[in-house]
């Protein structure tokens, strides 16, 4: 089963930066970025993202180079990022929001790193690299000094752009390198297919080392609108909705966790900048429709929710779905849509042949969208880089992992991982299904359901539960469960807790529920 996505030419150099620059040209006075009170014009921000482009060739660093960028959200970020591209060269970012320990594991996984970028208030959780650190406003004088106009060198759309980590199956972080037609497609398939222009100002509210943050970070340059940046390291949701209510923002990437806590804090009162919106644009991992549907449905909401699909090794999002079209009645799962442009979607069984129409197979993704591959060591990760024959045509694919099919109406519906289903008493089982099936009681607010394990090594289903009210009984939870899950999936305990925790990324954090599980466990048997 093949989904095809629409072929739209792109230019013979379909480089991110040169997008950028051509609105520096057409609207130099345009405000281009804005954080924390300071803000840079279209013009002044190419002026500096060009001199530390020619302080990066000046020092060796350019195509091909990695420049790692470890700094809070602030003009000097997009700064190092544009200036990183404009020299040829792909950035890195080195998220500050994690601890030291991340940071130095992180460094030891890049292959050639050139140099970073830190501040006073970054330097010392990278400075354990093997490699110089600088710092832009110590380097003021010098880069006044070099020239303010587009560098003269050359940049490919196969040259890569940026390089984020993502989970690997061995536990050891992998590094996944974007290529510039890749993201070039992305985010001209996101203002092509809605309008984007440069009115669209966005802001940022995903952390620095999230695949999600990069094309949230360059998307309103991408189309001339104005990037508002929050001047907090962790996410802030009164600083994020205060900056929605004050600030012409028309469009927010985030994760679906990180929706549900601006939809809350809306709703919590009574406003509206969130429902005037032109776009919320989301995904990462299985929406949980309960949490946003009332608010989604209020008089005078003209916010466009668009849940979408993809995965970091090709650039980000590989389909969308306007939930306008989505009917509970008619949908166990919301869709994720059909494939961006010059992208197909594939359904694969194990043998790489194609399912029927409506069987469930392995999500597949080939077109320019797919990355260069991992830069760091040769791990059973890599082979989930692949090439398969489509009508006689070799095409190269990557293998996601995820499980899915194609329903009706064409759309693609991902049911979850094809490695996340785990044996409890002999029988395999999806915690995404139990937690479809806690999100629609009535009671439940949210809901998580993790795998830990007994002193003796037996898998048992753990439910974290955030009641709607007062909290649950663990019985009355049981007996709903029973009347629609077989007894094998009904977890062996319910926890009461006020929030789910949420990674630096604005995921559900289940290794931290585990983690507390397993504390809770050894603090009772201490306490015994």
């Amino acid at each position: 089963m093949i989904l095809q996505g629409k072929r739209v030419a792109l230019p013979s150099a379909p480089v991110v930066h040169n997008r950028f620059e051509a609105h520096a040209k057409a609207t130099p006075d345009a405000v281009a970025v804005f954080c924390a009170g300071q803000r840079l014009t279209y013009a002044e921000l190419n002026a500096k993202a060009n001199r530390f482009a020619h302080l990066l060739a000046a020092r060796g660093h350019g195509r091909g180079a990695k420049v790692g960028v470890c700094l809070d959200y602030s003009l000097d970020m997009v700064v190092a990022i544009l200036g990183t591209l404009k020299a040829g060269a792909a950035y890195v970012p080195l998220d500050p929001a994690y601890p030291a320990a991340r940071l130095q594991l992180l460094l030891g996984q890049i292959p050639d790193l050139g140099l970073i970028v830190a501040a006073p208030a970054t330097a010392g959780l990278v400075e354990s690299a093997a490699v110089e650190v600088i710092d832009l406003q110590q380097l003021s004088g010098e880069l006044a000094g070099l020239p303010a106009t587009d560098p003269d060198l050359p940049v490919t759309g196969d040259d890569v752009c940026y390089a984020v980590f993502t989970s690997g199956s061995t536990g050891t972080p992998k590094l996944t390198a974007v290529r510039h037609e890749g993201w070039f497609n992305l985010l001209n398939w996101l203002m092509l297919e809605y309008g984007l222009h440069r009115g669209s100002n966005n802001l940022v509210v995903s952390a620095f080392g999230f695949d999600l943050s990069q094309r949230s970070l360059m998307m309103p340059l991408f189309c001339g609108a104005t990037q508002n940046l929050m001047a907090s390291r962790n996410f802030d949701a009164a600083m994020a909705y205060r900056m929605l209510t004050e600030h012409e923002i028309r469009t927010v990437h985030c994760a679906s966790s990180t929706l549900y806590l601006l939809v809350d804090w809306e709703t919590a009162r009574g406003g509206d900048a969130l429902t005037r919106l032109d776009y919320v644009l989301f995904g990462g991992e299985p929406l949980k429709v309960e949490r946003i549907v009332d608010w989604a449905r209020r008089a005078g909401n003209t916010c466009t929710l668009l849940h979408q699909y993809g995965v970091a090794e090709c650039a980000d999002v590989a389909s969308s779905y306007d939930l306008a079209e989505y009917r509970p009645g008619e949908h166990d799962i919301a869709p994720v849509g059909r494939p961006a442009y010059n992208n197909d979607i594939h359904l694969l069984d194990e043998n790489l042949r194609g399912v029927g129409p409506g069987e469930y197979g392995e999500i597949c993704i080939s077109g320019v969208s797919v990355g260069a591959g991992y830069l760091n060591g040769t791990g059973p990760e890599n082979k989930r880089f692949t090439t398969i024959e489509v009508d006689g045509v070799p095409r190269r694919l990557y293998r996601t992992g995820d499980r899915g099919k194609v329903d009706e109406a064409g759309e693609l519906v991902v049911a979850g991982r094809m490695d996340a289903q785990v044996k409890v008493r002999g029988m395999r089982i999806d915690p995404t299904d139990i937690e479809r099936a806690l999100g629609r009681l009535t009671e439940v607010r949210e809901a998580a359901v993790v795998v830990a394990y007994t002193t003796s090594g037996d898998a048992e289903l753990i439910a974290y539960l955030v009641p709607a009210g007062d909290d649950l009984a663990e019985n009355d939870v049981r007996a709903h469960l029973l009347k629609t899950l077989p007894r094998n999936m009904v977890p062996a305990k319910f926890i009461n807790i006020p929030r789910i925790p949420l990674s630096p990324h604005g995921k559900v954090d289940r290794a931290a529920l585990v983690d507390a599980y397993r504390n809770q466990n050894a603090d009772s048997r201490t306490a015994a």
